[in-house]
């Protein structure tokens, strides 16, 4: 058997392990949906349910509520008004902000997956996550607030100075 690199590397290639992680589980999470007779990638459904949730947003509050680039958000978008999902209207005061809204095709199919699907895959991914004595979703948002208070830079440069990794930001 072939060592898994990435793996042994560590912290230093955890970017392209959780890179991987993701992809494999959209690719299994796709694998439900399809059993559950929704033909959507999965990928689309953080930017319906974040519709879904807060309501109509303008291309920069739904990227934000996602945590998406600014351009991978717009082609999405395209494709999802595209399906019939989503609907698009442009701002009367500022010709470039569009707010985007669920149409009642998005609105009904995702209460059909809140229903059907959706239970399913947040079951079998906390089962796949179940062990460690500190929940996953605990340890990725706490990750995520150490990057957004002091990136990688930031944190490079402390320990190269001898601040060590705990200094304040």
């Amino acid at each position: 058997m072939v060592e898994d690199v990435v793996k042994e590397l560590g912290y230093l290639a955890l970017g392209t392990r959780l890179k991987r992680l993701g992809e494999r589980l959209q690719t299994q999470t796709q694998v439900l949906l399809e059993q559950a007779a929704v033909d959507l990638p999965a990928s689309h459904f953080p930017v319906l349910a974040a519709l879904e949730r807060l309501g109509a947003l303008s291309v920069g509050e739904l990227t934000a509520a996602v945590g998406m680039s600014q351009p991978g958000v717009t082609r999405l978008l395209d494709r999802l008004e595209a399906e019939g999902l989503v609907r698009s209207t442009q701002s009367a005061d500022d010709r470039r902000v569009r707010t985007i809204a669920l149409t009642k095709s998005g609105r009904d199919l995702i209460s059909r997956v809140k229903r059907t699907a959706w239970p399913m895959i947040e079951r079998a991914v906390a089962d796949a996550c179940a062990g460690p004595d500190q929940p996953l979703l605990a340890l990725l948002a706490a990750l995520e607030e150490a990057l957004a208070a002091a990136p990688l830079n930031i944190r490079a440069e402390r320990l190269r100075s001898g601040e060590g990794s705990n200094a304040p930001a």
